[in-house]
């Protein structure tokens, strides 16, 4: 394993510092403001950002392939933990945002030539945005095999009936079609009894009930997370992605890269949380010392590097063995990092919170937004517990008889 920049990763890497540095940082107050009176819709200043990242050659680099960069994993590391610093802003700016990053590749991969064009093509230029509608209220969602949408043939057509509920950027007007996970055959063998099918929004019968909220967030900059309602919404067969029965194999798939690019970015989030942390206990004192010179503070700071250090290189080997031996072949590191790395760097953002004291919780500095979109994380793509049983599980077999 090799872990330094080759020409590509380096070159890109100084052209993306560069963006941030000189657009996305300055624009981040802006950014905030305009989402605060945007609604669901995206702050009109994106528009301007996107084009810059085009502009500079930063897009899709999520993507291998022809479709988009043609990056490796390994290179694409260090370029999302660039991102990660100002999540909010960077990721959609460069058109790296989830859940469109996921949906591209789902569509890359498994996507008729029709559907290809009809929604790959504008998602790859960010002209539309997309969701996907997994996550049930009624059920543990845990177990995705506890899904209960049903998505029935009825002749050329497909006819859905359930409810989702936090399916993230659904409440945002750009976003014009929804990949939806149901049951297709209840009888059959639990891990083929799911289909997936695309719902165009506007579909007669798809209600977008309401925004739903992660502790007091709205994310409304994200596209916001979305309780969805489906009730008799037909589309054609051939909205069908892939084969009947194949949606939990390519729920899978999908969820591998995502896992280890929310990981990617995490680990920028906690570089900024250390350099903010270190900056405010050099700025302010108390009983007649810097909070720097406080004992626990220095073992906050140095507790945190060591934990970056060591999630960056799980996640670095991770993404050399997905790009080496394929995704199959990288579970248990892609498990190991979705259960490290949102925890850890909820600890570090805690730190940094403490050490701002109030401001920490406040506004006026991203810590709390942080926080709270990490602990999210916990759940998202599959919750700590399930990955944890999953990993124990494959440990335990290699000393089963």
């Amino acid at each position: 394993m090799n872990f330094a920049f080759d020409d590509t990763t380096a070159e890109l890497r100084a052209r993306l510092l560069a963006f941030m540095d000189e657009c996305v940082v300055p624009a981040e107050r802006a950014y905030e403001e305009q989402a605060a009176t945007s609604g669901w819709g995206p702050p009109p200043l994106l528009e301007d950002l996107k084009g810059e990242a085009r502009k500079r050659g930063l897009w899709n680099l999520f993507l291998p392939g022809e479709e988009g960069a043609g990056l490796t994993n390994l290179q694409y590391a260090p370029l999302a933990e660039i991102m990660g610093r100002s999540p909010s802003i960077a990721a959609s700016a460069t058109n790296c945002a989830a859940p469109d990053t996921g949906n591209m590749e789902l569509l890359a991969q498994f996507g008729s030539e029709w559907q290809r064009k009809e929604y790959l093509e504008p998602l790859l230029n960010g002209e539309i945005r997309s969701a996907f509608a997994m996550t049930e209220p009624d059920v543990a969602s845990s177990d995705a095999t506890n899904i209960s949408t049903s998505i029935v043939r009825d002749g050329g057509e497909y006819v859905i009936n359930g409810r989702k509920w936090f399916i993230t950027g659904a409440m945002n007007p750009n976003c014009k079609v929804l990949i939806v996970m149901g049951k297709t055959d209840p009888e059959a063998p639990s891990h083929r009894q799911q289909s997936m099918v695309l719902v165009p929004r506007g579909t007669p019968g798809l209600t977008i009930k309401r925004g739903m909220k992660v502790f007091g967030y709205d994310d409304a900059s994200h596209g916001g997370h979305a309780e969805v309602v489906f009730e008799d919404v037909r589309v054609p067969a051939d909205h069908l992605i892939g084969e009947e029965g194949g949606g939990f194999a390519i729920a899978q798939a999908r969820l591998g890269p995502g896992r280890i690019h929310h990981c990617m970015r995490l680990i920028g989030a906690a570089e900024r949380a250390v350099e903010l942390m270190c900056r405010r206990a050099l700025s302010r004192s108390t009983f007649g010392k810097t909070i720097a010179q406080q004992g626990v503070v220095q073992d906050w700071i140095a507790e945190s590097r060591v934990r970056i250090e060591q999630l960056r290189l799980l996640v670095l080997k991770t993404a050399w063995l997905m790009d080496t031996v394929g995704n199959r072949g990288a579970h248990t590191e892609i498990q190991a990092i979705k259960i490290a790395t949102p925890a850890a760097v909820e600890w570090i953002l805690d730190k940094a919170i403490q050490v701002h004291g109030a401001g920490g919780l406040s506004q006026d500095f991203p810590l709390a937004g942080a926080w709270a979109g990490v602990r999210s994380l916990r759940f998202a793509d599959g919750p700590d517990e399930v990955h944890k049983r999953s990993l124990a599980y494959r440990e335990l077999k290699k000393y089963m008889d």
